[in-house]
């Protein structure tokens, strides 16, 4: 094991907690050679996987790109199944792994494709941008996805006054203060972002003066109203990166303070986080387990497979 694995995380892992993380993180290492794997790491992953097995780490819009580029016979996506779809969508001849094939996400789980053709009646003629937090099937029955990042120039790219975008309804309306094009949403919502609250932000503001908030669009309008930035997760690390606050909250998912505060030792990070239950289901241990065993293997149906890649193929050509 390299020498230097533990100073990726030595300013939010204590030394005590890291000794029993330790063999599985090198036995990782030793099996990603034997098996000419590539680990992609979503930003709400947990430290000793995002710092310290990680190949590629990043937003949504990362991976998926970073997935399409993959130079490995395996990839493991440690993150939400849908995530994984993704990766498998874009790389068909490689074998695509999740650690635990229960790591869902509240937001794909919210919506059908038999939902989006239901749509479709009632929106004749509107085309679908689907968020990449959907299932293949769902993917599959939209025009073209997007992220969180890339949202804005996705709806404006279409080059038409009515989009409907779904499934999270958030997203959907801080997308719509930034762009005339008007956007019919769907009700779904983050179980992580909707429960942060204004009230709580200023509490913050109160408790910590001169504190800098970025919000991930996910988050109710009115939380992103009071933040004084809001951007993807990507995003959120280049701010922090970029203008080195003294101070900052990101209001988002637990772990991706932990993330960016390893970068970034200058900045006190205040730490209002939710935890997402479903990136948690990713493990040290389950990935070591993973590449042993090679489980579980994503696949994808066959009839859903050109569609689902199509929307992804036509995000990814939006620049």
């Amino acid at each position: 094991m390299p020498l230097d694995l533990y100073d990726r995380v030595s300013r939010v892992i204590p030394a005590i907690e890291w000794a029993s993380m330790a063999e599985d993180a090198a036995a990782i290492l030793e099996l990603k050679q034997q098996r000419r794997a590539v680990i992609l790491a979503h930003n709400y992953q947990t430290p000793e996987i995002f710092h310290g097995v990680a190949d590629i780490v990043g937003d949504s819009l990362l991976l998926a790109r970073e997935a399409a580029q993959a130079d490995a016979d395996v990839i493991l996506l440690a993150g939400v199944h849908f995530m994984a779809e993704t990766a498998k969508l874009m790389n068909p001849g490689k074998i695509v792994l999740i650690p635990d094939a229960l790591a869902g996400c509240s937001l794909a789980d919210s919506i059908t494709a038999a939902d989006v053709a239901l749509l479709r009646q009632k929106y004749p003629g509107r085309p679908v941008v689907a968020y990449v937090n959907t299932s293949a099937e769902v993917k599959a029955a939209s025009d073209i996805c997007c992220t969180s990042g890339n949202a804005k120039k996705v709806v404006e790219s279409l080059g038409v006054p009515e989009v409907i975008m779904l499934p999270d309804e958030f997203l959907a309306q801080n997308v719509a203060k930034q762009t005339g094009v008007k956007i019919i949403a769907w009700k779904g919502h983050c179980e992580v972002h909707e429960r942060f609250t204004p009230g709580e932000i200023l509490e913050l503001r109160a408790r910590h003066p001169g504190v800098v908030i970025l919000a991930h669009p996910e988050c109710p309008p009115e939380v992103v109203d009071v933040a004084d930035f809001s951007g993807s997760t990507a995003v959120m690390a280049d701010f922090v990166r970029d203008k080195k606050p003294a101070r900052v909250a990101l209001i988002t998912e637990c772990s991706m303070s932990d993330n960016i505060a390893q970068l970034n030792p200058g900045t006190e990070f205040i730490r209002p986080c939710n935890l997402c239950p479903h990136m948690k289901r990713i493990t040290l241990k389950n990935i070591r387990r993973a590449l042993e065993e090679m489980q579980t293997e994503v696949t994808i149906p066959e009839a859903l497979f050109a569609p689902a890649r199509r929307a992804v193929e036509r995000m990814l050509a939006v620049r």
